[in-house]
């Protein structure tokens, strides 16, 4: 069996002293979290961070930093995800944009 880490990134977005989240359906029950998701096939990491935050948030998103590159194993799932999240600027907002499928509401 060949061990594959899942492949994820994350957006790390500070305003006013505050940090875009997301509410979202976890398997625990509800949750916050970073806008973030999976990365798709033949996109690369800062195409990711941008899709993932504009389907999750509303919000288009230029990612300008890496902040860190982190490694987690769920072992209820056996999984494991290598996690890629950025800083960066909001550069505009679709406030009637239908978010992703789980995303209850995006919040400061």
């Amino acid at each position: 069996m060949v061990w594959k880490p899942n492949v994820t990134v994350a957006a790390v977005v500070q305003r006013d002293g505050k940090f875009l989240l997301v509410e979202e359906e976890a398997t625990a029950g509800l949750a916050f979290n970073q806008p973030a998701g999976h990365l798709d096939e033949n996109e690369s990491l800062l195409e990711g961070v941008a899709r993932e935050t504009l389907e999750e948030t509303g919000y288009s998103f230029r990612p300008e930093t890496l902040v860190g590159v982190y490694l987690w194993h769920a072992q209820e799932k056996e999984l494991t995800y290598l996690r890629f999240a950025f800083a960066g600027t909001l550069l505009d907002h679709d406030p009637t944009r239908p978010l992703d499928t789980g995303i209850v509401q995006t919040l400061w």
